[in-house]
């Protein structure tokens, strides 16, 4: 029976896995489209939006982690376009542990970089290196060009921003050089021309000014190659005049400043602030390179100021306040050169720009007198010197986050190796615990195939022995019967007939009395005959078939009742033919009886044994109760005996029922089918 089980069981495996199979599937495809709805634009952001968390919900209900991953990837992009940037931090970081213990470079490269990309963006330096130097080696591990210059790119800028020159010149080369490789594209155009300006800047920031003016004549070039590049042209220009300047050069920077000037109201549609930044750099040069029309330049300067406050823009507004503090401290109107001067270090300080903080305080220190100059210059200097510690400790601090973030990822690798190394010998061990599960499991079924071997050769005597013990017991019954046979025809019936003979003879008699004296003893003489008769010949047929068994099992039962010390009583019916019953259920039959009274003695402490044999409605019932300790059915569990009788039963397509109790005795009730 245990084939059968398997088999079912095996089918029931099947239809759970196939089902949860078919299940997965038709979650996943439901993953996919919505994934794809989330990248629609003909769907509002919020519904987008919508459908990027749905797919991500989904993914986590179906648990596979390479899907939360895909479906976190597009809710990431989501967020951000929706500008939801504390999730968009939180997930990304997520997606950094989760394609981290997938080994997914490529998901690792692009989480690393949108969080290096966003913490660039809101000025968090040392995350936003972090980040970006990790995912270099991603990229780079994946010979992913496009995605080395963007990182490039965005690291070159924060060491500029840093003032790390020379390392964001290093970057920003190579940055240049991956965009070049790349297809012609007006993103890539685009890139290479920021990069290029950044040289212009990091030359400018150098003193390096010819090779400034160099790279941004290069960047001016990129800016004409490009379909739009009017607005990155006219920064290029302005930032070329910013370095003549810087070389005295003031007439070109004026002609460069004032090449710009007509251009206004397309500064207006892209950034209105330059403007005020262009005429302001114009009234300064012409400050600085000693022009006399100050009427002009004051007009110019309250211009600058007035729309770079309207456009509450205070980057531009600072640089506009520190030039008009020093064009009215060169026109010696000192009130005025203050307010602006004062108004240049609030922004300045305000918006954490260290330069105008620096020329404010110079500024200051200049126009106040006594105690109060000093303290602003002292103040400029400890500035000063404060930021070029920072500068130095800046590129020390590069160094460290690209050595330790090697030591990380060192130690990631060294983990992976542990862990793979972990893996393959969990998959020894699980293989080796196998074979031992292989090995016992086929021991256990030799033995089981051993003890049914055995099993079936003790029926064999059992069945022969039984064969045996009827043939002797029909030969000795067949030997007595022709024995009382002989007896009765050959003795008694001879004597018998002898006497009706003699009795015969009296008939001749005379005398009423006599006569019917010997009629009488004729008729009886003949009833006695005919009932001799009669039991001869039933002495001489064969017992009613198969009474043999039951005599075989009252041996049995009386035997072992013996044996063990039991009380007993045994029934059975007559009803049964059972030499039409099959060996094989005569067998198990006995084999119960005997496994019965043997567990009764075992385990149940019993005085007294019941067994009682019956026929209803063509079922063979036989019950064994015991007045024993009896046993809990459902606690208990199965032993051998027990087992061996279920399998017994279960062999001839019986029923066994157990009803037992703690301190209540045991009833065994078994049902075998009976065929007539």
């Amino acid at each position: 029976m245990i084939r059968p089980f398997f088999f079912v069981s095996f089918l029931l495996i099947s239809y759970t896995f196939f089902s949860q199979e078919n299940e997965n599937t038709s979650t996943l495809d439901s993953i996919i489209k919505l994934r794809k709805m989330s990248q629609d634009e003909e769907f509002s952001l919020e519904e987008r939006l919508d459908y990027a968390l749905k797919s991500s919900l989904l993914a986590k209900q179906m648990g596979v982690d390479s899907t939360i991953l895909a479906s976190d990837r597009k809710l990431s992009l989501m967020y951000f376009e929706t500008e939801q940037y504390d999730d968009y931090v939180k997930i990304n970081q997520r997606n950094v542990k989760l394609a981290a213990k997938l080994s997914d470079t490529s998901a690792l490269a692009v989480a690393s970089s949108n969080l290096g990309y966003f913490y660039h963006y809101v000025k968090q330096v040392d995350s936003a290196y972090y980040y970006l130097y990790k995912s270099l080696d991603y990229a780079v591990s994946l010979s992913d060009k496009h995605m080395q210059a963007d990182v490039l790119t965005n690291i070159a800028e924060i060491q500029v921003m840093e003032k790390d020159y020379m390392s964001g010149e290093e970057n920003a080369i190579k940055a240049i050089k991956l965009f070049e490789k790349q297809p012609k594209s007006e993103y890539n155009l685009g890139n290479q021309w920021m990069l290029t300006n950044l040289l212009g800047v990091i030359s400018n920031k150098l003193q390096h000014y010819d090779k400034a003016i160099v790279h941004y004549d290069q960047a001016i070039n990129i800016a004409d190659r490009m379909k739009d590049g009017f607005v990155e042209r006219c920064i290029s220009i302005n930032n070329k005049a910013f370095v003549y300047r810087g070389k005295d050069d003031f007439e070109t920077a004026l002609d460069l400043y004032e090449g710009l000037l007509p251009f206004k109201k397309e500064y207006e549609e892209y950034d209105p602030s330059f403007y005020a930044l262009i005429v302001d750099n114009i009234a300064y040069t012409k400050l600085e390179a000693g022009h006399t029309d100050y009427g002009a330049m004051d007009e110019m300067f309250k211009e600058a100021y007035r729309i770079s406050d309207s456009l509450e823009d205070p980057a531009t507004k600072q640089a506009v306040c520190l030039d008009i503090s020093k064009f009215y401290a060169k026109l010696e109107q000192r009130d005025s050169a203050l307010v602006y001067a004062y108004e240049a270090r609030k922004l300045s300080k305000e918006t954490s720009s260290n330069e105008i903080y620096l020329d404010a305080l110079m500024v200051l220190s200049q126009l106040k007198e006594g105690d109060s100059g000093k303290a602003y210059l002292n103040e400029h200097i400890k500035l000063s010197d404060s930021l070029l510690n920072v500068e130095r400790n800046v590129r020390n601090k590069f160094a460290r986050i690209e050595f330790e973030t090697d030591l990380i990822e060192q130690e990631n690798q060294r983990i992976s190796r542990e862990r793979f190394w972990l893996f393959v010998l969990s998959l020894v061990l699980l293989f080796t615990l196998f074979l031992l599960y292989v090995i016992a499991t086929q021991r256990a079924k030799n033995k089981e195939l051993r003890f049914r071997q055995d099993q079936q050769k003790a029926n064999e005597e059992i069945y022969n022995l039984m064969l045996s013990q009827q043939d002797k017991v029909e030969e000795a019954r067949a030997h007595e019967k022709k024995r009382i046979s002989e007896e009765l025809h050959d003795g008694i019936l001879g004597r018998l007939f002898g006497t009706r003979l003699s009795l015969d003879s009296l008939s001749f008699s005379e005398g009423k009395e006599a006569a019917t004296s010997r009629i009488g003893y004729i008729s009886e003489l003949k009833k006695i005959e005919e009932d001799i008769r009669k039991i001869s010949h039933d002495l001489n047929t064969d017992f009613v078939s198969g009474s043999g068994f039951m005599d075989i099992v009252s041996e049995l039962v009386e035997k072992q009742a013996n044996a063990y010390q039991l009380n007993y009583t045994f029934d059975y019916t007559d009803d049964i033919n059972w030499e039409n019953v099959p060996n094989k259920t005569k067998i198990n039959i006995y084999r119960i009886i005997q496994e019965s009274l043997q567990n009764i003695y075992k385990h149940a402490e019993a005085q007294l044994v019941k067994i009682d044999v019956s026929l209803k409605e063509e079922i063979i019932v036989m019950t064994l109760t015991d007045d024993g300790k009896g046993f809990d059915v459902n606690k208990s569990r199965k032993g051998i005996g027990l087992k061996n009788i279920n399998s017994r039963v279960a062999e001839v397509d019986g029923k066994l029922s157990i009803d037992s109790a703690p301190n209540q005795g045991t009833t065994i009730t078994i049902e075998i089918p009976y065929i007539n």
